[in-house]
C-alpha cells in the first residue's frame, strides 16, 4: 500500500530533474525527466515508505543519517538540489503541503522556546566537542555567516571582513562600551576591543563557548578590555552605547521578540546604537523543519524581516539600515562542508558515523536552503535616536 502511495506522489512532485528509486525488494521505478541531472537512491528499511508519505522533512534526514535511505555516490548535495528545485517549482504539491503543515507547529516553537529551556537548547549545539568546530570552522571560529567581498576570498578573509562590516555599522568610537549579545568563542568581542579600542562584555549561555572566550582573551592582553560572562542577556542591568548581536536571534523565538528589542531599548545609552545578524526567511512568518528542530537546534526559529520590524515598533525604535546578505551565507556553508569532509575521518573518532551523516546532512541542507530555496541573513541596525548615524551610507565605505 505505502509503495503505491509513495509512488503515486513521486510521480506527480518530480517534474525537474530525474529520482530514480529502487524500493525494498527490489522493484525499480523512475521518476521525472532525463534531461536534467538524474540521482539513483535505494530504501532499505520498508518501515520508512509510510513515514515518507506522512512526515517527509523529519524522516529523510533521520533515513539519511540511519543508512535507511542510500543515495548512489553519497550524492546528498545532488539529492537535496532536485527536492528543492521540485518544491520551489510546485509550492501546492503534496510534499510542499505536508512540509508546511509539519513546520507551522507554532504552539511545540513557543514551549521549546521559553527562557526556562534556553540553556538547555544551547547546550545541546553549542558544548559539543570544541574540536569537532574548530575541524570546519575557520581559525576564529566564527560559527555565523561570513561576508565575501569577492567569490575566491578564503573562509578566514570572508570572517574577518564580516566582523569589520559590522563594526561599520556599530559606529564605533575608542572608549565606547559595547554589549556582544551571543557571543560565540569570543571573535567578535575580541576584535571590536582590539582593533577599536572599546570596552566589551560578552554574554553567552554556553558553558564551554565562555571558558574559551574568555582564556582567549586572557591569552590576546585584552583582561579590563573584553569579559566574558555565563548569562542571560536579560540578567544583566548595565546601559551600553553600543549592542551587537550575530546568530542569536533565531534562538529567541517569536513570542519573546517584544521583550528581546524592550531589553535591547533598556540597555542602550542615549544615542545607542544596536546591531542584529540573523538568518531570515523571504517568505511569510513559517514554521521549524521537524528535523532541524530535532537534531540541531531545539527551539531554533528563522524570523520573516515582518516578525522582526513589528517587534522593533512596539518599542519605538529607529531601524536606521537594512542589508540583506544573500549567498554569502551559502558560500560560507560550502566552505564548512568542504572543511567538514577534508576531517571527518577525525571526527568518527570524536563521534561515530551516524553523527558525520547527520552533520553532513545539516551543512548540505543548511547551503541548499540559501543558493536555492528561501534563506537569507539580515542585518538589522537600530538606533534609539533619529540623528544619532549620518544620514547617508557613506560611512560605511570608508
Amino acid at each position: 500500500m505505502w509503495i503505491r502511495l509513495l509512488d503515486k506522489l513521486l510521480v506527480q512532485f518530480v517534474k525537474k530533474g530525474q529520482l530514480v528509486v529502487e524500493y525494498p525488494h527490489g522493484k525499480i521505478i523512475a521518476y521525472g525527466q532525463t534531461l536534467d541531472k538524474k540521482i539513483k537512491v535505494k530504501i532499505n528499511n520498508p518501515r520508512i515508505l509510510r513515514r515518507l508519505v506522512v512526515s517527509p522533512d523529519l524522516t529523510l534526514g533521520e533515513a539519511y543519517m540511519d543508512g535507511d535511505l542510500v543515495i548512489q555516490n553519497d550524492d546528498i548535495f545532488g539529492f537535496l538540489v532536485l527536492i528543492t528545485q521540485n518544491l520551489t517549482n510546485q509550492p501546492d504539491s503534496w510534499i510542499s503541503r505536508l512540509l508546511l503543515f509539519s513546520n507551522n507547529s507554532f504552539l511545540n516553537s513557543i514551549k521549546a522556546n521559553a527562557p526556562s529551556r534556553s540553556k538547555s537548547n544551547v547546550k545541546h549545539h553549542y558544548d559539543l566537542s570544541p574540536e569537532l568546530y574548530s575541524l570546519f570552522l575557520d581559525v576564529d571560529k566564527q560559527y555565523s555567516c561570513a561576508y565575501f567581498k569577492n567569490v575566491d576570498d578564503t573562509l578566514e578573509q570572508a570572517q574577518e571582513q564580516k566582523k569589520h562590516h559590522i563594526a561599520k555599522k556599530l559606529s564605533l568610537h575608542p572608549g565606547m562600551t559595547v554589549l556582544d549579545i551571543g557571543s560565540g568563542w569570543g571573535g567578535m568581542a575580541i576584535t571590536l576591543a582590539k582593533n577599536y579600542n572599546v570596552n566589551v562584555l560578552g554574554v553567552t549561555l554556553s558553558e564551554e563557548q565562555q571558558k574559551i572566550s574568555q582564556q582567549r582573551a586572557i591569552n590576546e592582553g585584552l583582561e579590563g578590555k573584553v569579559e566574558f560572562k555565563l548569562m542571560d542577556y536579560r540578567e544583566d542591568l548595565s546601559v551600553f552605547d553600543r549592542i551587537v548581536s550575530v546568530g542569536m536571534f533565531e534562538h529567541v523565538g517569536v513570542p519573546n521578540y517584544k521583550e528581546y528589542f524592550r531589553t535591547i531599548k533598556n540597555k542602550l545609552s542615549p544615542g545607542g546604537v544596536a546591531l542584529v545578524h540573523t538568518i531570515g526567511r523571504i517568505t511569510p512568518p513559517g514554521g521549524t523543519s521537524p528535523w532541524i528542530k530535532k537534531y540541531i537546534f531545539p527551539g531554533g526559529y528563522i524570523p520573516a524581516l515582518s516578525e522582526m520590524v513589528a517587534a522593533v515598533e512596539k518599542n519605538y525604535l529607529y531601524i536606521s539600515d537594512v542589508e540583506i546578505l544573500r549567498m554569502h551565507y551559502a558560500m560560507t556553508l560550502a566552505h564548512w562542508h568542504q572543511r567538514f569532509t577534508e576531517n571527518e575521518e577525525r571526527i568518527k573518532k570524536i563521534y561515530d558515523e551516524r553523527f558525520c551523516r547527520m552533520w553532513r546532512y545539516y551543512l548540505v541542507a543548511s547551503e541548499i536552503s540559501f543558493r536555492y530555496y528561501q534563506q537569507v541573513v539580515f542585518q538589522v541596525q537600530i538606533s534609539k535616536e533619529q540623528m544619532t548615524l549620518p544620514i547617508t551610507r557613506d560611512y560605511l565605505l570608508k
